[in-house]
């Protein structure tokens, strides 16, 4: 009898299964809702933030990872949908790192009809030549990386500077400037850059990284990976990445509640006294809803935290006595 029940159970499953073109029906289905998620936070960080107006040229840097693949494909669906008229050029910076495929995204971007420009600059021998074997090469070659970006972005007449930084990469910043910095700072949506000549914007502000490394998957981006810093094991970013990916699995909304933390701030309650006048502050005898309110209740403990409630209790009623 079980032997009939099995064969009958296969019978029924196989064809489902095996079928290509329900296979295929399926992944198109899931891939359009992936897609319309993606493009849905990507115009709501737009928005919100105000990063692109009528008449903008922006300059999508495309480095040739999943993020500025994804990034200038928001876009371009964007450009199509959105209410106002904006340019979209595409540029990467060839650094004349080993192996790199300088074929690839010329080839990429011809194909999907995208307006590029590559600059060919040499950055990778003066950060071999500065960084000690061994170090850590992000940094400086960040810099130089962003110093030629600005200088292109003018070349080009660009009024916006797209960066593909998703909701990940700006937690795990303000935690990296936290516990190595000392410094409560991170990834701003949009930001001046430091000549005052640049607006940069992230417009992946909103979607976090594991949506957008199956996007890429499924779009099948022919994706370049960094030899120079990629190939890095040991980097802080990669600790505080492992870090935010346990939070999240441990406790589910965590990693939520940071980011939306972000944009919750108040600095009445924090300790910059070039935010917040500290030094001056007096009494008004008015209410102020912003004002230290005693005996809070405890935001991140746990409804069901008994411990938790009883010690505040216990507080409470100790002081009030």
């Amino acid at each position: 009898m079980s032997a009939v029940i099995a064969d009958s159970s296969v019978a029924t499953v196989a064809p489902s299964v095996r079928d290509p073109a329900r296979r295929e029906q399926k992944r198109a289905f899931e891939l359009n809702k992936l897609e319309k998620r993606l493009v849905r936070l990507t115009g709501q960080a737009i928005v919100d933030f105000n990063m692109i107006e009528n008449g903008d040229r922006v300059m999508v840097c495309l480095s040739g990872g999943k993020d500025s693949y994804s990034m200038l494909e928001m876009l371009l669906i964007l450009k199509e949908r959105a209410p106002i008229d904006f340019d979209i050029i595409a540029v990467n910076l060839d650094q004349k790192q080993p192996n790199f495929p300088e074929h690839v995204l010329p080839e990429y971007l011809k194909k999907r009809g995208v307006a590029f420009h590559i600059e060919n600059q040499d950055t990778y021998s003066i950060v071999k030549r500065l960084i000690p074997e061994g170090k850590t090469t992000c940094s400086l070659c960040s810099r130089l990386r962003r110093g030629i970006l600005y200088r292109v972005a003018g070349e080009l007449g660009a009024t916006k500077i797209a960066l593909g930084h998703h909701r990940d990469d700006i937690m795990e910043t303000v935690f990296l400037n936290m516990f190595f910095g000392g410094k409560l700072k991170g990834m701003p949506p949009k930001l001046m850059s430091d000549d005052g000549k640049n607006i940069i914007i992230r417009p992946l502000a909103y979607n976090n990284e594991a949506d957008l490394t199956r996007y890429a998957e499924e779009k099948q981006f022919p994706i370049i990976p960094c030899d120079l810093c990629g190939s890095q094991e040991n980097l802080k970013r990669k600790e505080i990445k492992a870090m935010l990916r346990e939070w999240d699995r441990k406790y589910p909304g965590r990693v939520e509640s940071i980011f939306t933390s972000f944009a919750n701030i108040t600095p009445s309650h924090l300790m910059d006294r070039n935010l917040h006048p500290f030094a001056s502050l007096k009494v008004t005898g008015e209410a102020d809803a912003s004002g230290d309110i005693a005996f809070d209740e405890e935001p991140c403990a746990p409804a069901g935290d008994i411990a938790t409630v009883s010690f505040n209790r216990l507080m409470k009623s100790e002081i009030e006595e």
